[in-house]
């Protein structure tokens, strides 16, 4: 790798094995203008072998080219089909378009540094680079929000329920962004910092830095930023799976009192609108503790001291986070019948299924508003 050519055979024999590696530590490579942003917490673990500098580039050039064909699909699925350009799926966009533009900002300079086994941007891009994360991160988790509370609107409330315009989802959209811009600007503004981590080739929060206003931050962005969105999607998916569990309950006695075995057709008997929408609501929350709860348990680590953090332990987090941006498109747009539909017409050789299994899977959003249908005649 470059560092080999960097340090030569002698030092990089040190390095692995020699009598002086125990004097090596994971901060050498890291150029002088970057060493004040360095904790002195990453100075007592040794060199990480360039095998790890290697797997985690290939990994993060994977996820990267994965996330800018998925969701740059659902970005142009959504926007050139007429009949998908619903106020709705104005959330579902938002989407794609912020985990997108984290893979286009984060991936190639990841994987730049994990050529060269450390942060070769400078200080500057640095703070660029851990706010691009937590800005897009942070949209991320809370239009997944609204796409909840959309869907709870539309399958709790019914009828009754005041529909979606695309004013309002342009509104949600920006309040969206807005928080989340006011988030990561906080760390430009002196409460906490953005510095490098773990093996050097990343930039994040700092949650290693002792003091109580610095680690104030880390315990309330994680409650705007976890816990509270954590919530809210619990919240709406708990109601949304009670309302359609609750209708079809009404649909078997309705055909009991009719004298037939169902209502439905027998497709439709195989798997029942409560089943498969309790699959995609636990599906939707184990993606989320997968993506975003190992970062978390670093942050926490560091400002409680729980554990000790190591290089290793941070490459982890960092790839859990970076993979939400890789299967939001599938979760909110290929399960999005319509959506599958335009995507076997424009883009057939990226068309998992025929015309007619879409037709068949039924999205959350229209199953329910059949349901509320059904319920109001």
């Amino acid at each position: 790798m470059a560092s080999a050519a960097l340090l030569g055979e002698p030092q990089m024999a040190a390095r692995w094995g020699g009598a002086g590696y125990s004097n090596q530590t994971v901060v050498d490579m890291v150029p002088p203008e970057m060493l004040p942003w360095v904790d002195a917490h990453w100075y007592q673990f040794p060199p990480i072998n360039p095998l790890w500098h290697g797997l985690l580039g290939f990994m993060i050039a994977i996820l990267g080219l994965i996330s800018w064909a998925g969701n740059g699909v659902v970005i142009y699925i959504f926007s050139s089909t007429k009949s998908l350009r619903t106020p709705s799926n104005l959330l579902v966009v938002n989407l794609a378009f912020s985990d997108f533009l984290m893979m286009v900002c984060m991936c190639p300079m990841m994987v730049i540094n994990c050529y060269y086994e450390t942060w070769v941007f400078g200080p500057l891009m640095c703070q660029v680079y851990g706010m691009t994360g937590s800005l897009f991160g942070c949209a991320s988790i809370w239009t997944m929000v609204t796409i909840a509370f959309d869907r709870y609107n539309v399958i709790v409330k019914g009828l009754s329920a005041d529909p979606m315009t695309t004013k309002k989802a342009m509104i949600w959209n920006f309040l969206v962004w807005a928080h989340a811009i006011g988030w990561t600007l906080m760390p430009f503004f002196g409460w906490n910092r953005y510095v490098p981590e773990g093996n050097m080739s990343a930039c994040g929060t700092d949650y290693l830095t002792k003091d109580t206003f610095s680690r104030s931050y880390i315990v309330i962005y994680s409650f705007f930023c976890y816990w509270l969105p954590l919530i809210a999607i619990i919240y709406s998916y708990f109601f949304i799976v009670q309302a359609v569990s609750a209708h079809e309950k009404t649909m078997r006695e309705q055909a009991k009192k009719m004298n037939v075995s169902s209502l439905r057709t027998a497709e439709a008997q195989s798997t029942s609108a409560e089943c498969r929408l309790a699959k995609i609501a636990l599906f939707t929350i184990s993606l989320w503790f997968f993506a975003w709860t190992p970062y978390l348990i670093i942050n926490y680590a560091g400002i409680f001291e729980t554990i000790t953090i190591t290089p290793l332990f941070t490459i982890w987090g960092s790839l859990f986070a970076k993979a939400n941006a890789v299967y939001n498109p599938i979760v909110y747009g290929i399960s999005h019948p319509r959506y599958r539909a335009a995507l076997h017409e424009k883009l057939p050789f990226l068309s998992c299924a025929s015309e007619t299994t879409s037709s068949e899977t039924q999205s959350q959003a229209s199953a329910v508003t059949n349901v509320s249908n059904e319920e109001k005649a």
